[in-house]
């Protein structure tokens, strides 16, 4: 990322952790996603987005796309997990396993999935699948 794109993205989170809604923060972080296609870090940022407003294709398209371009991350994973769990998607499991593995080779990962995860039911307490992707990546053997 360039250092605009950069200080917009920090901007971005910083308002995010501030508390600012979702839905004002979406256009912020599709303008740095397509200013910087290769940027991770912002392509999860707003798949999550997308999964706290209900927009679960676009928050699938997007975590497909922050996958594909950090594969060893968790968190677009999870958010790749949880919008195929909206959408009735297969291959969730395979997901879950996928992660599971990842979190067991980097376990510096799991507080910031566990955070991550916790905020998301503060901002959409009405969200079945957070608590059963919790379950299955920190409650099963």
């Amino acid at each position: 990322m360039s250092e605009e794109i950069e200080e917009l993205f920090q901007q971005g989170i910083r308002r995010y952790e501030s508390g600012e809604a979702a839905r004002s923060l979406i256009p912020s972080f599709e303008s740095i996603c397509k200013s910087s296609p290769k940027a991770a870090a912002a392509w999860t940022c707003l798949s999550w987005l997308y999964l706290l407003e209900g927009q679960a294709e676009k928050a699938l398209k997007a975590s497909q796309t922050a996958v594909k371009l950090d594969p060893v991350d968790a968190q677009p994973r999870v958010n790749l997990t949880l919008a195929m769990l909206e959408l009735k998607k297969t291959g969730v499991r395979q997901q879950v396993d996928t992660i599971k593995q990842i979190l067991v080779r980097d376990p510096e990962q799991i507080d910031g999935i566990k955070s991550n995860l916790a905020e998301g039911e503060n901002r959409r307490p009405t969200w079945p699948h957070l608590s059963k992707i919790y379950r299955w990546l920190f409650e099963e053997d």
